[in-house]
């Protein structure tokens, strides 16, 4: 089978932007000041002010309108670009949207675009990156590969299907030989050209996927249904993401995950979802560790989630994750507010996290670093977690404050915890292999605490 290649000049466009607007930002590690930097030098799009309406291309209610789509963008990009309009009404599609550069996809307000429930449908397989391993498989619904300047946008809806078989597959007796078999091509360096899981295989396509990107928008539309991860953006750099509405309760439905991607902007997002609402990543274990490309400048500000978890740092970051801002987000109910995650398997340094101005109803854990997250291959690669500060939380109620789980390894250090507020709180500690975790005007009931805890286990 013949695979695509990635593109040279993409890939030098890449590494070349990614160095340029490394040397804009001037701040300090872990500088509040950073963040202007970092919204100031990240880029929109640049597509050209042309529509392609897609029923001028054959698009009909009631009938399969992919056919339809694909003209509108060919159209467009052998124009040099323009706006592909999906108009009010509600539009089936039998199989995947894949956007080219200088494409702005846009669902009109009053249109819904759902798509079809049959696997079949997004094959033949394309490259992609499934929870942090790459490899060829099912298409994303909406699929963008090696393009530059492409948007989505509109106040329409995107509907992954609520009848998707999709949905089914993430079962152990379907899922399970599939996942832990990329989980061992990853580990032992199987080229990823071998590593193909097409029909017969069972693992989800994400509703939509950036991969290798440059300029990117994402804006004001709803989604619904996805089969996996809801927007995925993997080697993805300069995004905007802003106003969208994630409304997705399946499983793995994160609302973002922001994979190996750099210079991202995601604000005044509205999240209620079946897993994680924000989660920034960087590659699983030996995949992630050889590739070496981290998540870094990334901005998450004016959000609503609500969901399993609200903010989430791993379990994949293999190609670290740094230079990450939270600020003035509301977490509404779930399991755990704050959820960072590696293992054993991982390797990878996750640092210069700040997170400030949280608004926090009640969730079952407050800062749950969980760093002993259940490995599958039997690894000894140690992550690190390092120079992370929250500061300025009002929170309602909280099951376990802080739970904070290392391995001996590699002690969870550097944590502060500023000016945070907590009416109530079933459990406040629980420490593993945590060293120095500030505390500094922490309030829980009437209680205020202020010094600094650690736990390590007694030397036999």
């Amino acid at each position: 089978m013949d695979f695509p290649r990635p593109t040279l000049s993409l890939l030098l466009l890449a590494t070349t932007l990614a160095v340029t607007a490394s040397a804009a930002i001037k701040s300090a590690p872990g500088d509040w000041a950073m963040v202007d930097e970092i919204v100031a030098t990240i880029e929109l799009p640049r597509i050209p002010a042309k529509d392609f309406v897609i029923t001028d291309y054959g698009a009909k209610p009631g009938a399969d309108v992919r056919p339809a789509i694909d003209a509108a963008i060919t159209a467009a990009s052998q124009a040099g670009g323009g706006r592909v309009i999906v108009p009010a009404g509600h539009w089936l599609s039998h199989g995947p949207v894949h956007l080219k550069s200088r494409i702005n996809f846009h669902v009109a307000e009053g249109a819904t675009l759902l798509f079809s429930p049959d696997p079949k449908d997004y094959l033949p397989v394309v490259l992609t990156r499934w929870e942090g391993t790459e490899l060829y498989s099912y298409s994303p619904l909406i699929y963008a590969f090696e393009v530059e300047d492409v948007a989505i946008s509109g106040k329409g809806t995107i509907d992954g299907n609520g009848a998707s078989e999709f949905h089914g597959w993430n079962k152990r007796e379907l899922q399970g030989d599939d996942m832990d078999r990329l989980r061992r091509m990853g580990s032992d360096g199987t080229p990823v050209a071998q590593r193909v899981f097409g029909e017969g295989t069972h693992l989800r396509p994400p509703l939509i996927q950036f991969f290798r990107a440059q300029r990117v928008l994402l804006e004001d539309y709803t989604l619904l249904h996805a089969p996996f991860w809801v927007n995925h953006l993997v080697y993805t750099d300069h995004a905007t993401v802003r106003r969208i509405r994630v409304d997705s309760h399946h499983a793995n439905n994160d609302g973002i995950d922001v994979d190996s991607s750099r210079f991202v902007l995601v604000e005044h997002c509205h999240f209620r979802t079946g897993d994680d609402s924000v989660v920034v990543k960087s590659g699983r274990d030996l995949d992630g560790r050889t590739l070496g490309r981290p998540s870094e400048y990334v901005v998450v500000r004016h959000n609503d989630m609500g969901g399993e978890d609200g903010i989430a740092l791993g379990s994949e970051m293999s190609g670290d994750v740094r230079h990450v801002f939270f600020s003035d987000n509301i977490l509404r109910k779930g399991v755990s507010a704050i959820r960072f995650k590696a293992n054993l398997d991982r390797g990878g340094t996750v640092e210069h996290i700040r997170v400030r101005n949280f608004t926090v109803e009640s969730f079952e854990n407050l800062f749950w670093f969980q760093l002993d997250y259940p490995g599958q291959l039997g690894g000894n690669f140690p992550s690190t977690y390092r120079d992370i500060v929250f500061e300025n939380f009002t929170v309602e109620r909280a099951g376990t404050v802080f739970d904070g789980d290392a391995p001996a390894a590699a002690p969870l250090t550097e944590v502060v915890l500023r000016n945070i507020a907590i009416q109530q709180a079933d459990k406040t500690f629980v420490l593993k292999n945590v060293e120095g975790l500030v505390l500094d005007n922490v309030t829980i009931g009437a209680q205020t605490i202020n010094g600094r805890l650690q736990s390590r286990p007694a030397a036999k």
